[in-house]
């Protein structure tokens, strides 16, 4: 049986600088309001990885990830919570629509919905992607997926 604190120290532990270095990374590509706790890097485990080990740090990506989590980052989606304004004709649209199939079953015609792809919106919109951002600050976006006149 191996005694109470035997076994290989954490990273940490051997390279005291490690912490320092690795919290200069963060906060240099740290984005967010200086006045609000809501912070996140763009950069990925194994970039960083990759900037402390040109810093003499010999660290894993898995390792980059423990540090940040155990710094209160964590790997994060973006919420859909900010709501814009409704287009102003969309009730007018589905109604249109809802009279073209009525007319159209009416004369024993088919009728054949075509959802299209939408286009990749840039801004504070819902995407796929995560990134590293202290626990429970994931990013807020639209809760629509639809372009609204930009607020002044």
């Amino acid at each position: 049986m191996r005694a109470p604190g035997g076994g290989r120290k954490k990273v940490e532990e051997a390279d005291p600088a490690l912490q320092r270095s690795l919290q200069a990374i963060v906060e240099e590509t740290t984005a967010g309001d200086p006045m609000s706790p809501l912070k996140w890097t763009s950069k990925s485990t194994r970039t960083i990885a990759e900037e402390l080990a040109r810093d003499g740090h010999s660290v894993s990506n898995v390792t980059v990830a423990r540090c940040l989590a155990e710094m209160g980052y964590t790997l994060q989606g973006n919420v859909k919570t900010r709501e814009g304004p409704q287009h102003p004709d969309r009730d007018a649209q589905f109604r249109y629509l809802n009279r073209q199939v009525k007319s159209f079953r009416h004369t024993g015609d088919p009728v054949i919905w075509v959802g299209t792809k939408k286009k990749e919106l840039v801004g504070a919109f819902k995407n796929e992607g995560r990134r590293w951002m202290p626990q429970g600050k994931a990013d807020e976006v639209s809760a629509y997926d639809s372009i609204s006149k930009p607020l002044v």
